[in-house]
């Protein structure tokens, strides 16, 4: 039932988005995770140990909201075929993000400014916006789209053919705790390993799906498999290369390079180096290949429910 929910989860998420008037009310559910997290943060993360109290208070989590999500997919498989896989299609769509990331980075794109596209890309980047020039926006923007391209939509739609609901939960809830506590910083180095490590390994299949899905939809980077490989291995990020130097590739921009957050500097990898500076009409062109891609990836799943 979960396969044949998919292609149409994808499709309720492009046509809406947020529904923000219900979010307001009941709060998104990643809000919900995030708010879990938190507690086991304040009260775990403390004395000796550290390691295997954050691996326990990830697993309590995950089971904490994926049991019930069990529970849920067991009561829609006993209902209609229809009416459950219409009922589960609209819960799994609040877990798909593509038309949120989609719409934050055309934010990006629309700004007439240079201050006004810093603010935009502020929204969905870390790094410190008052040090990007034109170049440096357009790259953050579409090294966003991409790594949140594999992160927020193909992942998510991945571990929901494996798994139903309470894969797409579970998933969520580890890319949630990674985004919280996931940093090697002297607080969660220890207690956040856990959650790092599993959301590196549940994204691993996804990432590489991601950037293939690039490279089949971009006749000029077909024959940049190698180039894209030898490059995503440099990233600092295991995952995060794969999508982003795909993209690099497709669009024929120089991505990656050295960034800043806050008052730290990242001597990050440069991906696709002899591409040319990246320009707002490359983050619409990007825009419009992951809607490309996004559109495959819900026909393939459509058709691995048919057979």
């Amino acid at each position: 039932m979960s396969l044949a929910a998919l292609p149409l989860a994808l499709a309720i998420d492009a046509a809406t988005g947020e529904p923000e008037r219900l979010w307001r009310r009941i709060g998104h559910p990643v809000t919900w995770f995030g708010a879990a997290i938190a507690a086991a943060d304040a009260r775990l993360n403390a004395g000796s140990r550290r390691r295997a109290r954050g691996a326990i208070a990830l697993a309590v989590v995950v089971a904490a909201f994926a049991l019930p999500a069990l529970a849920v997919g067991v009561v829609l498989g006993a209902l209609p075929p229809l009416l459950g896989v219409v009922a589960e299609a609209l819960l799994a769509s609040a877990l798909i993000a593509h038309r949120s990331l989609y719409d934050h980075v055309a934010a990006v794109a629309r700004a007439a400014t240079l201050a006004e596209r810093r603010r935009a890309v502020s929204l969905v980047v870390g790094r410190d916006p008052d040090a990007l020039d034109e170049a440096g926006v357009a790259r953050a923007a579409i090294e966003t789209l991409a790594e949140n391209l594999s992160d927020g939509v193909v992942a998510p739609a991945f571990w929901f053919a494996l798994g139903g609901l309470p894969g797409i939960v579970a998933y969520k809830v580890v890319n949630t705790a990674d985004s919280m506590i996931g940093h090697r910083t002297p607080r969660h180095e220890a207690f956040g390993w856990a959650a790092a490590r599993l959301d590196d390994a549940m994204n691993y299949v996804p990432a590489r799906l991601t950037a293939l899905a690039t490279l089949a939809l971009s006749p000029r980077a077909r024959t940049r498999w190698r180039a894209v490989v030898r490059e995503a291995r440099r990233h600092v990020s295991p995952n995060a290369g794969w999508p982003e130097a795909a993209f690099a590739a497709a669009l024929g921009v120089a991505l990656g390079g050295p960034r800043r957050y806050g008052t730290r500097e990242v001597d990050g990898a440069w991906l696709n180096p002899e591409g040319r500076e990246a320009t707002g009409a490359d983050i619409e062109r990007g825009l419009r290949l992951s809607v490309r891609i996004g559109i495959v990836h819900a026909l393939l799943y459509g058709a691995l429910a048919l057979v």
